[in-house]
C-alpha cells in the first residue's frame, strides 16, 4: 500500500469529518430542521455559492472519466469539454433573482416544492420525484465507481474494499452535518481542484518533455488525436455543438445545481458567484481534460480510462505530492456525491413522505427520516457500483440528459411564462422522459447530435401546446 499518497488522502476526509461535525451542530439546535439540513439555511455567500456549483459539478465524470475519455479521443474532447465553462453563468442568469425569491415566498426547500407550488399538481410531484429517483441513482453510481477507482489506484487494495472506504467516508460527513456541510466542504474542495489540476498539468507537459513535444508524439500515433474530431473522426460539429444543451445551457435543469440558485442570501451574492464560477470552471476543465490527452504518450496503453488520473499522478511527481494532488480528483466526487445524496433524501423525505404519506410529522420523527433515508440510499448505491463499467462519464450523461430533458421547461417556463400550467408541465415531462429514454436505448442521434437535444426540443412543444390547449381550465398563482 503506498501510503506516501494515501496520507494527504486521509488527512482531506479528517478534515471533512471535523467540518461535518461542526456543522452538525446548527443541525442539531435548529429550529427549522429541514430549510438547515437541505438547504443551509439560505445564507450562502458569493465564494461559497460559487464553489459549491462548481464542485457540486465537477464530479467524478469531470476528473476521473472526462480524463479517461480525452485519453482516448485526443483534442477533441478538450474542445468539447469547454461547452462546460459557462454553466454557472447560465444558471443564475437565467433563474437568477426571481427563482430565489418565488423559493423564499413558496418556502420551497427543494426544487420539487417550487414545482408542488407552481403547478398545483400531485402528479408532477410525483413525476418530477421519481425521476429525481431514477436518474439521480445513475449520477450517483458514477460518483462512487468514480472514489473507489481512485482509492482502489492508490492503495492497491480490491475495487470493492476501496469502494466500502469510499462509501463509509461520505456517509459519515453528509448524515451528519447536512447541506451546511455539504457547503463548507465544497469550498475547500473546490479551492483543491483549481489548484491541484494545475499542479499536475505541469508535472505532465514536463514528463512529456514539453507541449510541441507531447503534440508531436499524439501526432505520430494518430494524427485525429490532435484534430477536433477525435481518434476515431466521430466527434462531429454537430454532436460537439450538441454539447452546450447538455452540458451548458441544460444545466439550469439538473436538479443538484438548481437547488443552489434557492441557496444564496443576497444578490450581491449571486453577481460574485457568476463571475467567480465561470473563471474556475473554465480553468478546471480545461486543465483535466489536457491532463488526459497529455497522458497519452507517458503511460500508452491504459485500458480502464477512469484509472488515467491516479496513474499519471503517480507516474509524473513523487508519491506525496501525487496523493496531495489527487485530494482534488476526491474533493470533486465527494463534493458531487453528497450533494446528490442530500437532494435524493429531500425528495423522498419533503416531497414524497411529507407531502403524502405523513403530512403532520413531528420535527424529531422528520429529523429521523431524514438522517435515516440519507444513509439507506448511500448503502443502496453502494450496492448498485459494485459492478462498474469502464468509463462512468456515460452514467453521469445519461443522468444530465435526464433530468434535462424532465425539467428544463416547467422550471425555466414556469418562471417567465404566465399561461404554463399544469398540463403543460405534465405533458413537458412525459414527452421529455419518454423521448429520452426511448432515444437513448435505440441509439437515435438525428443529425449526428446528441440525444438529449429532441427530447427537451419535443418537451417544448408539449409544455407549450399542453399548457394553451388547457390554458381556460384552471387559474395558476402569479409568478411575479
Amino acid at each position: 500500500m503506498n501510503w506516501q499518497a494515501l496520507i494527504p488522502l486521509i488527512i482531506m476526509l479528517i478534515v471533512m469529518f471535523g467540518i461535518g461535525l461542526w456543522a452538525s451542530r446548527y443541525v442539531r439546535t435548529s429550529t427549522d430542521f429541514l430549510q438547515d439540513y437541505f438547504l443551509g439555511g439560505r445564507s450562502l455567500g458569493g465564494f461559497i455559492l460559487a464553489m459549491t456549483m462548481t464542485a457540486t459539478y465537477g464530479s467524478a465524470s469531470s476528473f476521473i472519466g472526462g480524463p479517461g475519455v480525452a485519453y482516448t479521443q485526443g483534442l477533441g474532447w478538450v474542445l468539447l469539454a469547454m461547452s462546460q465553462v459557462a454553466t454557472g453563468y447560465f444558471v443564475l442568469m437565467i433563474l437568477g433573482k426571481k427563482f430565489a425569491i418565488i423559493t423564499r415566498r413558496y418556502q420551497a426547500v427543494t426544487l420539487v416544492d417550487y414545482l408542488k407550488e407552481r403547478y398545483q399538481s400531485k402528479w408532477v410531484v410525483l413525476l418530477a420525484s421519481f425521476s429525481i429517483i431514477i436518474f439521480l441513482f445513475s449520477a450517483m453510481a458514477a460518483q462512487w465507481i468514480g472514489g473507489g477507482r481512485l482509492i482502489e489506484s492508490l492503495t492497491g487494495l480490491s475495487y470493492t474494499s476501496a469502494l466500502f472506504i469510499f462509501a463509509v467516508s461520505v456517509l459519515i460527513y453528509v448524515v451528519i452535518g447536512g447541506f451546511r456541510a455539504v457547503a463548507l466542504t465544497d469550498a475547500i474542495q473546490g479551492s483543491i481542484m483549481f489548484i491541484g489540476t494545475l499542479i499536475l498539468l505541469i508535472a505532465v507537459i514536463i514528463a512529456g518533455g514539453g507541449i510541441s513535444n507531447i503534440i508531436q508524439d499524439l501526432n505520430a500515433e494518430n494524427p485525429n488525436l490532435i484534430t477536433p474530431f477525435g481518434a476515431e473522426g466521430n466527434l462531429t460539429p454537430a454532436y460537439v455543438s450538441s454539447f452546450w444543451i447538455l452540458v451548458g445551457v441544460g444545466v439550469i435543469a439538473l436538479p443538484q445545481i438548481a437547488v443552489r440558485a434557492m441557496s444564496y442570501k443576497n444578490s450581491k451574492s449571486m453577481h460574485r458567484a457568476i463571475i467567480i464560477g465561470t473563471i474556475v470552471v473554465g480553468f478546471i476543465m480545461l486543465n483535466m481534460h489536457l491532463i488526459g490527452v497529455f497522458a497519452r504518450p507517458i503511460l500508452p496503453g491504459i485500458e480502464v480510462g477512469d484509472k488515467v488520473m491516479p496513474l499519471i499522478a503517480l507516474e509524473t511527481m513523487p508519491a506525496w505530492l501525487a496523493g496531495t494532488v489527487l485530494a482534488a480528483p476526491m474533493a470533486a466526487i465527494m463534493s458531487t456525491v453528497d450533494s446528490l445524496l442530500l437532494l435524493v433524501s429531500s425528495t423522498v423525505v419533503k416531497d414524497v413522505y411529507l407531502n403524502y404519506v405523513q403530512p403532520k410529522a413531528s420535527h424529531k420523527k422528520i429529523k429521523q427520516i431524514s438522517i435515516g433515508i440519507t444513509a439507506l440510499l448511500g448503502i443502496i448505491v453502494f450496492l448498485f457500483a459494485l459492478d462498474p463499467p469502464n468509463l462512468i462519464i456515460w452514467l453521469n450523461l445519461f443522468a444530465f440528459g435526464g433530468l434535462e430533458a424532465a425539467f428544463i421547461w416547467p422550471i425555466v417556463m414556469g418562471l417567465y411564462w404566465k399561461k404554463g400550467n399544469k398540463y403543460g408541465a405534465f405533458s413537458s415531462m412525459v414527452v421529455g422522459i419518454g423521448s429520452y429514454i426511448l432515444m437513448d436505448l435505440l441509439k437515435i442521434q438525428p443529425f449526428g447530435m446528441h440525444v438529449v437535444v429532441f427530447p427537451v426540443i419535443l418537451s417544448f412543444f408539449a409544455y407549450v401546446i399542453g399548457s394553451l390547449a388547457t390554458n381556460n381550465k384552471m387559474k395558476l398563482p402569479a409568478t411575479d
